[in-house]
């Protein structure tokens, strides 16, 4: 029998239910788990053992019994507020922050009854495709020790495959759900642009932020989705539309759908054999069980990767000019002139990667640049955009590879941006267009490395999705995969 850590949500509702354990002691073993692994794969910016073991204790008392969540122990990405929690975002400049208020989602996972266990690392203000940006320490990947787990959600990803977490929120700008979900095994969602709230979230690109669960199969991962979805008024980017119940979207059935196979997203050179080998079978294997597979082209897709490193950044650029030793956050020591404070806060606070971004979006904004930089990327944005809606025209839903990889060694690209920036390639145009996305576990390379696929959904279709989705899951037995960490 396998240990309560491991469990999904959905197993221990069960388990709760039937009088075989207690919400006490899932939460103890949760804890046990944190202190036996966290020095090793250091997921956490925060631990809360004492307020997740209150709510585990208020869930035994009666919790929400319709509500099943109650008493299942998450975590949050520190770029969630949490009002009495530190909230960095895993920087220097945020190191002594805490939020008056809570997120949205913050709010929303706590009326369920969630345990909160924590509040995971990441790489600062999710700039970064590997944790290694962090502004405290790097995040590790459970498979494998000397290899990352994937960014910016990196801790979240790593805190729910090394069973640190049942499930954990993330977020995606670029692809930080998906490629870490790839990473490390697990399933990982980015919702449509507009289905989950961000009030709460710290900004990083306005245009393209979203957030979404990390959990460790479909069922987990859409009883998360029905608790934070909704239209909320705090956010005015937040969509209008009643949110349907995912959960009954996870029937094994993909009869008659249309699955296009983008022949961008197989180039010939930049992609490991394993991950092309592994995502090529995962498309065989639903032909086999119903579905259709159809060749199509988004021919904008090679420049998807210079357009977001213009918004992005430039967005950035932005919403980052709130950290000047002012109002909150780190404040430079000493009696220095009010510019030399600025000066000295922001490059004493901020990392290297941020100051990156912060300087690239900055140029493309300045006078005399923005029409040829940030105006251009913004027309390329919606070609990219009329690609995926051409594509519909043929298909339900599009196949691809999460990442051209799987995990690599720290380190390995921590001098090379463009080398970093690569590794989304395949993620970052669903963030331009603002649709849904889902990461799950296909397969593993020689090393015993996950891989991951990445199914793409039209706008505020996240039902097909998770259809197909779990049709695939349960035809195959890689989600009961569980990386063994050495002692």
């Amino acid at each position: 029998m396998s240990e309560l850590y491991e469990r999904t949500a959905c197993e221990l509702v069960d388990l709760v239910k039937n009088g075989e354990t207690s919400w006490g002691e899932v939460a103890d073993a949760q804890f046990r788990r944190i202190a036996a692994v966290e020095d090793r794969v250091k997921a956490f910016m925060t631990v809360t053992e004492d307020a997740g073991r209150a709510a585990a204790q208020r869930a035994d008392a009666g919790g929400d019994p319709f509500n099943p969540l109650s008493g299942v122990p998450g975590a949050l990405k520190d770029n969630m507020c949490t009002r009495g929690i530190l909230t960095t975002c895993s920087s220097k400049i945020l190191h002594n922050w805490v939020p008056p208020y809570d997120a949205t989602v913050t709010e929303k996972l706590m009326a369920t009854g969630m345990v909160l266990v924590g509040k995971t690392n990441m790489d600062e203000f999710a700039m970064g495709s590997s944790t290694e940006n962090s502004g405290f320490f790097t995040t590790r990947n459970p498979w494998d020790l000397n290899r990352v787990p994937g960014g910016s959600s990196g801790g979240s990803a790593a805190a729910v495959a090394a069973g640190e977490a049942v499930y954990a929120l993330g977020s995606d700008t670029g692809g930080s759900i998906r490629q870490p979900a790839a990473f490390c095994g697990i399933v990982g969602m980015k919702p449509t642009y507009g289905r989950v709230s961000r009030f709460g979230l710290v900004a990083f690109g306005s245009s393209l932020d979203q957030i979404g669960p990390l959990t460790k199969d479909m069922r987990d991962c859409a009883l998360v989705m029905n608790a934070i979805v909704g239209h909320d008024p705090n956010d005015a980017t937040s969509v209008p539309m009643e949110a349907p119940d995912f959960t009954e979207s996870l029937r094994e059935d993909v009869r008659g759908l249309r699955i296009g196979r983008p022949k961008e997203y197989f180039p010939e050179e930049g992609i490991e054999p394993a991950v092309r080998d592994a995502v090529e079978t995962a498309l065989a294997s639903l032909a086999d069980l119903g579905a259709e597979i159809v060749e199509v082209s988004l021919p904008h897709t090679e420049y998807a990767l210079p357009v977001y490193y213009l918004i992005a950044p430039s967005e950035a650029s932005s919403n980052l000019a709130r950290y000047d030793g002012v109002r909150h956050g780190y404040r430079t020591p000493g009696d220095v002139d009010m510019i030399e404070m600025y000066l000295k806060t922001r490059d004493e606070g901020f990392g290297a990667e941020v100051k990156r971004r912060i300087m690239l979006g900055t140029y493309a904004l300045s006078a005399g640049y923005y029409d040829a930089y940030y105006r251009k990327a913004q027309q390329v944005r919606t070609l990219i955009a009329r690609d995926f809606e051409r594509a519909w025209e043929k298909v339900d839903l599009l196949l691809t590879p999460s990442t051209p990889t799987v995990a690599f060694p720290i380190g390995e690209r921590a001098d090379d941006p463009l080398a970093m920036y690569l590794n989304d390639i395949f993620t970052i145009p669903t963030n331009l267009a603002g649709l849904p996305a889902l990461s799950l576990p296909c397969g593993f390379s020689p090393e015993g490395l996950p891989v991951g696929l990445q199914l793409i959904g039209k706008a505020f279709d996240e039902e097909t999705l998770f259809r197909v989705g779990y049709t695939y899951e349960r035809s195959t037995e890689w989600h009961r995969a569980r990386p063994t960490l050495p002692p």
